[in-house]
């Protein structure tokens, strides 16, 4: 019986034509991050399960991840999140090295769900993180950071938002505000998460059932309807006057404000972040687009990571955007770039084999400049090979013949505006300027 052709279910084959889409993407959020001055890492692609067990939510354990036990009898997992894996880095070599760190990467990742639009086992995602940052300014940079990646796509505020909350005003407002227990509190922070998927009756009368009280429950439900900062302000002073409990969430959207990011970034009650790991400013970012109105990447602060490592706590700051739901949005409105053909800049080819060493020779000095170089193998006529390099995409042509050997000239052909150049064929110099529009 003949094997399968076609990948595992939820894994993709990558063939050129998608990884230069991939590289393309992956490569100007590498280019975004540097200016930032974060640095690349990576990390296994193996995990002891141990690791998930002690901080990721209980989904991802008990439905999500790839385990299985090794020959040295260690339950182990593919990666199905980069976050525990950077923590488990952190606490190896932050004792000694200046603060804040700044890392990013671009893992794949799998898990084992349900496959939907934007949503497969295997993906790879961008992450960055920042350790060891000053209250909130770990976090607005960290804004900072996603609006301009996907601002250098060509994404505006009319493309995307930012919806944001503060997990230390909604652990406020449930515990002292509507005055509920901690086991409760969990209850109800699932449910929030929730909340987009269910028909509001429906939620509703969860939420009564959650709580078990007409009065706890409509001072839920108002928190629900909090739309913007000065909300948030006239909600605590009405129902407990503590300003400073919702101090640092005022002095984020103050500089947020200050910063000119307001335009992308929104309050809203309904973000939490099901992870477990959260302790401050949690985010998501959403397509804003009516065919594709969904998250398209996720973050927040986390404080208390490295205590799985017996380590004291370090302010922590992250986001993933992954490259499926990424994909999706830049299609949607159309800002990626015409990627069907490969980036080659000159085609060489030759008409007898008496010239084959010369090709070869040629080919490798415009290499040696810079210059993204195609040898032909083998004879081919001048008809083929211009119909050649148009399906290829290359931008010049270079004919070699026993005339153009003899005399030292040669006829480099711009594809692009049928330009055509005569220059010594010693002369690489000439055609590297020619190439890079000197």
């Amino acid at each position: 019986m003949a094997l399968n052709k076609n990948p595992y279910k939820g894994t993709r084959d990558f063939f050129p034509q998608d990884m230069r889409l991939r590289n393309f993407i992956f490569g100007k959020m590498a280019e975004v991050s540097q200016l930032y001055s974060y640095e690349a890492y990576d990390g296994p692609l193996l995990e002891e399960v141990d690791l998930y067990l002690a901080k990721s939510g209980e989904e991802l354990i008990s439905e999500q991840i790839y385990s299985f036990t090794d020959r040295g009898d260690r339950l182990v997992a593919i990666r199905p999140e980069m976050t525990p894996t950077v923590a488990r880095m952190v606490a190896q070599i932050h004792r000694e090295t200046i603060k804040p760190l700044r890392w990013y990467s671009t893992p794949n990742l799998m898990r084992y769900e349900k496959m939907q639009k934007g949503r497969l086992r295997e993906f790879w995602q961008y992450n960055a993180d920042i350790f060891g940052a000053p209250d909130n300014l770990g976090e607005v940079e960290m804004i900072q950071l996603a609006v301009d990646i996907i601002r250098s796509f060509g994404g505006t505020s009319e493309m995307f938002e930012i919806l944001l909350n503060d997990r230390r005003f909604v652990d406020f407002v449930f515990k002292s505000v509507i005055g509920i227990e901690e086991a409760m509190a969990t209850k109800l922070y699932k449910l929030v998460d929730k909340k987009a998927k269910m028909p509001e009756e429906k939620f509703k009368a969860e939420v009564l059932t959650t709580v078990g009280d007409e009065k706890k429950a409509a001072l839920f439900n108002e928190y629900l309807l909090l739309q913007n900062i000065q909300d948030v302000i006239t909600y605590v002073e009405k129902n407990n006057d503590s300003s400073e409990a919702i101090a640092p969430l005022v002095s984020f959207f103050n500089l947020i404000e200050t910063l000119g990011l307001n335009e992308y970034v929104k309050f809203d009650p309904t973000i939490v972040r099901g992870l477990d790991y959260y302790t401050g400013i949690v985010f998501e970012i959403f397509d804003k687009h009516p065919e594709n109105r969904r998250a398209i990447a996720g973050g927040g602060a986390f404080a208390n990571l490295l205590q799985i490592f017996n380590e004291q706590p370090l302010a922590g700051v992250g986001f993933g955007l992954g490259d499926v739901t990424f994909t999706d949005f830049l299609k949607t409105h159309n800002l990626l770039p015409d990627l069907s053909r490969p980036e080659v800049e000159v085609l060489i080819s030759y008409m007898d084999s008496s010239i084959e060493n010369a090709s070869f020779k040629l080919a490798a000095k415009l290499r040696q400049k810079g210059i993204k170089t195609e040898l032909y193998l083998g004879e081919v006529k001048p008809k083929k090979i211009f119909g050649y390099a148009e399906k290829r995409g290359h931008q010049f042509a270079v004919i070699l013949g026993a005339d153009e050997l003899v005399k030292n000239e040669i006829q480099f052909k711009n594809l692009i505006t049928r330009e055509i150049h005569t220059i010594a064929l010693s002369d690489v110099d000439g055609m590297s300027q020619i190439v890079k529009g000197n």
